[in-house]
């Protein structure tokens, strides 16, 4: 990993007394598409929210977190620089954040305001160059239809579409896309994973995606970070984080990561990950 997009070095963050992340180290290269997997209060939301300032870590010596070479943070302090830093790394929310009242296009020209001057963004007066990207950002994605509807007449899926265009607007190198499809139905959470894995793979984009079924990290993630009650306990290839390991290192928890079974014609039907892994001899 000679060229790293996310370094993070002993993170600890506490919320009235409660220990969220227990001395969290975390390299990812630039270009990698890395889940990060973990049951409900397993720390994932709390430390994407630390890679691009959004929560300040406890302090303490040696805590660091380091976004495409730049320090966000570092025993406890922002960088003072750090809003602009965030100009090179979107957040893709599981609600979407998008300003319902407004169209489509203008949501998604909200990925250029780091380059425009503030009257622009209050007239709404953009520029035909940026309008052009956010057109093609929501070609892209296949919602450009919509671009004049307001944000609120979009479904769940439609929306999350959306707020991907945003990141292409942004022209964004590291994309941190906390539980994305958390609320969607499963076409629609496979059209935006297919998404987030063409951002990654076409455009080198880095994406780091929190997600609590192992099924979608098998699917679109080549490595998978797993995290419980705030620590790393798995950091490696997903292709061997099968059924016994999973429950191995989550014990009853494990279930809400394998999500229900999948029967056809009436017989349930092993998935990849609940098969054991074959090792060449």
């Amino acid at each position: 990993m000679d060229h790293l997009a996310i370094e993070v070095e002993s993170l600890c963050k506490s919320f009235n007394g409660t220990q969220a992340l227990r001395g969290v180290s975390l390299r990812v290269a630039q270009g990698e598409m890395v889940a990060l997997l973990g049951a409900s209060g397993s720390g994932k939301s709390t430390l994407l929210r630390h890679l691009n300032g959004l929560h300040r870590a406890d302090a303490g010596p040696g805590s660091m977190v380091r976004v495409l070479g730049r320090t966000v943070q570092s025993g406890g302090l922002l960088a003072r620089d750090v809003r602009a830093q965030r100009a090179e790394v979107a957040a893709i929310f599981q609600q979407f954040n998008l300003v319902d009242r407004l169209p489509v296009m203008v949501n998604v020209l909200a990925g250029a305001l780091h380059r425009l001057p503030m009257w622009r963004a209050l007239l709404r007066r953009f520029p035909e160059n940026e309008l052009n990207r956010a057109y093609q950002a929501l070609q892209r994605v296949g919602i450009e239809r919509c671009a004049w509807q307001r944000a609120s007449t979009l479904s769940g899926g439609q929306q999350q579409r959306a707020a991907i265009s945003r990141a292409l607007v942004q022209q964004a190198r590291v994309v941190l896309a906390d539980e994305p499809i958390a609320s969607l139905d499963p076409e629609s959470s496979r059209r935006v994973m297919s998404l987030l894995a063409e951002l990654n793979r076409e455009l080198g984009v880095t994406v780091l995606v929190s997600l609590h079924q192992v099924e979608h990290a098998f699917a679109f993630c080549p490595r998978t970070v797993a995290l419980r009650a705030g620590e790393i306990v798995y950091d490696g290839p997903t292709r061997e984080l099968d059924a016994p390991r999973l429950r191995a290192l989550y014990g009853t928890q494990s279930d809400e990561l394998l999500g229900p079974p999948q029967p056809a014609d009436g017989i349930a039907q092993a998935q990849p990950w609940q098969l054991p892994v074959l090792h060449a001899a």
